[in-house]
């Protein structure tokens, strides 16, 4: 999906506030802090709780590797300030409907724009950089604030599917953003 620009460790976006990086084995105690937080896992599907170091580390292994393949881009959202210590993780990859975005902070960070913040970037750089035509979205029903990011960055709401993950059985919120669409509101 993501060409060889982007496939380097090296590769990352800046936003006015943040940088956004490949993750790294050194992030593996704050993303587990961060991602351990029942009230930031119960809003995804797919971070295990309760969330371990070990989680971590296979999580960013997992990640620099599919990033060096070019499969999906997870990128770290790190504090321009701060630029060591990861504050959350987007990520664009694969799913049944075609290329999807992804997001999560820490509770500390939540209700700042930092999500919007990166969720922009990562939107630009893969519509830039890949053939992707859309890009898809899920939130979970009771998440307004990620429905809220999904619409201030372009997204449409596209319907419901099933939920996948912990919220199996449920329903989960689908967003569409078209390449038209964003290159409209650039």
């Amino acid at each position: 999906m993501f060409p060889d620009l982007a496939r380097d460790d090296v590769f990352r976006l800046e936003t006015r506030r943040l940088w956004l990086r490949w993750p790294q084995a050194s992030d593996a105690r704050a993303l587990a802090a961060l991602a351990g937080d029942w009230e930031v896992a119960r809003l995804t599907a797919n971070i295990p709780h309760p969330y371990t170091l070990e989680d971590a580390a296979q999580f960013i292994r997992d990640s620099r590797i599919g990033n060096g393949l070019g499969r999906h881009m997870r990128l770290a959202m790190t504090l321009k300030s701060e630029a060591l210590a990861p504050i959350g993780m987007v990520s664009v990859h694969p799913s049944p409907e075609g290329p999807s975005l992804g997001y999560w902070l820490g509770r500390a960070y939540w209700g700042k724009g930092f999500a919007a913040e990166a969720a922009a970037a990562l939107i630009d750089a893969c519509f830039l950089v890949t053939q992707a035509s859309a890009l898809t979205a899920a939130s979970m029903p009771e998440n307004v604030a990620s429905q809220a990011v999904l619409r201030s960055v372009g997204f449409k709401p596209a319907g419901e599917a099933p939920a996948p993950g912990r919220h199996a059985g449920g329903k989960a919120l689908m967003f569409a953003l078209d390449r038209e669409s964003w290159a409209r509101a650039a």
